[in-house]
């Protein structure tokens, strides 16, 4: 027993004990006390014996750990303390296991290969590793990049050569007495290296920011500023340009822009958005003077004046088409006339407006009413041609040809004829629609009022070539030509005239109030409309009053 009450056997340094701290040992602790006490509880873990104080129990403790330490192994070998013998136990022999190990001859030497770790020392043994400083080794200075001083910093306070303020064998002053690192004139040369440099850099830098600002300026003027455009009402020179049907003031602006009329497609669009009737530009072709501001070709372009189109008015006969395409093209008189019956059967009409007799015109009908534009170079054939494009067009948009059966007609070319009546004779929109049930009801085989005659003044005015109103009786009643329907029963041979839309519509959607008379009671304007003969003679003799009051 010792001092303490206790014998000197081996005990284990607790590593959770407070006076040291977590030390790192909780598992070595587990393993430990297992193999030696097995599952039981550690004799030594328990409470201090009544009387002893904290600093006696802890005392105690040390002393204990200390004897176990002094009794371990290492490798094989008596562990050496330093100096810390007890006195209390005899050296142990080579190999041979000490009495208080717990683990005997089978314990693993945990410390016995040249990779482990060396073995945890005794709390009252340790101290600080030793700071291991590496021998300072010298190396090389690597070679020194060349580097501008604009970039390196050398202009603001080292040297202009780069000196850092060391030389090979070690510090040396900045401005004092040390030698440069390159020589005297190898820095002269360096030096005017690093002003050429500084030179190009410069220029460097001034050309890009000059590119930049003229970049940045065409930017701001493609976003932010007003588009290209001339001034004032353009030069005397002029130029022909073709407008598209359907085209856009994007479109129209760049058709201008190309032909040196407006500056740009920009400025045009952004006058025609300005312009209250800008949206009323049509297609068609337009003499402009060039170098126009966009505001005055917009004016310009709105102005018929401007315009160089073929306008032809709705129910007129092929003799003032041709008429007007030699006016436009400066042709002598009748030259479009001859090419037109020449090319009849060249132009485009459909098969069922060919082969009719006793015909004045076989184009008669399709010379379309609308505006067309006339280029400089433009030539007869190709203008009736457009025309006869169009006519076909409509007619198959209004199916002329299935629904001419439905009005009791025996095909499109008597339709067409009937529209082209209507057209001549009407006034109105209404008339028209009157008009084409008198038509109608007059060619029914029950019709006992007219016996299927017509007596339409247009058709007599269309063989004769006039537009008189007043014709005498005998000359009309002796008039035996196939377009004289006072003479000749049904419908003329063909059309007497181009119709449009609105006649073309009448024709498919007449009356159906009983009409079979009319008359144009005031000579001109005012067409009245009667059901029975009686009624008509009363129209008749309004006529005639008012011819009187002339």
């Amino acid at each position: 027993m010792t001092e303490y009450g206790r014998s000197p056997g081996s005990e284990p340094w607790h590593p959770e004990d407070p006076a040291h701290g977590n030390q790192g040992w909780e598992g070595q602790q587990a393993y430990y006390q297992q193999t030696q006490y097995g599952n039981e509880q550690d004799p030594y873990q328990q409470q201090p014996q009544q009387g002893y104080g904290d600093q006696q129990y802890q005392a105690a403790q040390d002393y204990h750990v200390q004897q176990h330490y002094a009794q371990q192994t290492y490798a094989g070998q008596p562990y050496d303390t330093g100096g810390w013998d007890t006195g209390q136990q005899a050296a142990m022999p080579y190999g041979a296991p000490a009495p208080a190990d717990p683990y005997g001859n089978q314990a693993p030497d945990l410390y016995g290969t040249p990779e482990a770790y060396p073995p945890p020392q005794p709390p009252g043994q340790r101290r600080p590793e030793p700071q291991h400083q590496p021998e300072p080794v010298r190396q090389e200075p690597e070679p020194e990049e060349e580097s501008h001083p604009f970039f390196s910093g050398g202009a603001g306070g080292a040297d202009d050569d780069g000196d850092d303020g060391y030389d090979d064998e070690g510090p040396t002053s900045r401005r004092g007495g040390g030698q440069s690192r390159r020589g005297g004139k190898q820095q002269k040369k360096r030096k005017s290296r690093n002003g050429l440099a500084c030179l190009v850099v410069a220029l460097v830098l001034a050309g890009g920011a000059g590119g930049v600002g003229y970049f940045g300026y065409q930017f701001w003027q493609g976003q932010f500023g007003p588009a290209p455009d001339f001034e004032g009402a353009g030069i005397a020179e002029t130029t022909e340009v073709t407008i598209p049907k359907g085209a856009g003031g994007g479109e129209i602006g760049s058709i201008l822009a190309q032909a040196g009329v407006v500056k740009s497609a920009e400025a045009f669009v952004s006058a025609l958005q300005d312009n209250p009737d800008g949206k009323a530009i049509q297609d068609g072709v337009y003499v402009l003077k060039k170098q126009m501001s966009a505001a005055n070709a917009v004016k310009a372009m709105l102005s018929p004046a401007s315009r160089n189109n073929l306008t032809i008015p709705e129910g007129k006969r092929n003799a003032y088409v041709y008429e007007q395409i030699d006016k436009k093209l400066k042709l002598k008189p009748g030259a479009t006339e001859a090419v037109a019956k020449a090319n009849a059967k060249n132009l485009g009409l459909p098969a069922w407006a060919t082969g009719h007799p006793d015909l004045k015109d076989p184009l008669e009908g399709f010379l379309y009413p609308a505006t067309y534009p006339l280029s400089k170079n433009a030539k007869p054939e190709d203008i009736l041609k457009d025309m006869v494009t169009r006519a076909n067009a409509e007619y198959e948009k209004l199916d002329l040809e299935g629904k001419a059966k439905t009005l009791g007609l025996k095909g499109p070319w008597e339709l067409l004829t009937v529209a082209s009546l209507v057209n001549a004779e009407g006034k109105t929109p209404d008339d028209f629609r009157k008009m084409g049930e008198v038509v109608y009801n007059r060619l029914k085989p029950t019709n006992t009022e007219t016996n299927q005659l017509l007596q339409f003044d247009s058709a007599f005015n269309y063989l004769k070539g006039q537009s008189n109103i007043d014709i005498s009786e005998s000359e009309i009643n002796s008039n035996q030509d196939p377009y004289n329907t006072y003479t000749q029963k049904g419908l003329p041979p063909g059309p007497i005239g181009n119709p449009g839309h609105v006649a073309l519509e009448a024709a498919l959607k007449p009356t159906s109030d009983g009409w079979m008379y009319f008359v144009a009671t005031d000579g001109m304007h005012k067409t009245e409309f009667a059901k029975t003969h009686d009624e008509f003679l009363k129209l008749k003799d309004k006529f005639n009053d008012s011819k009187g009051s002339d």
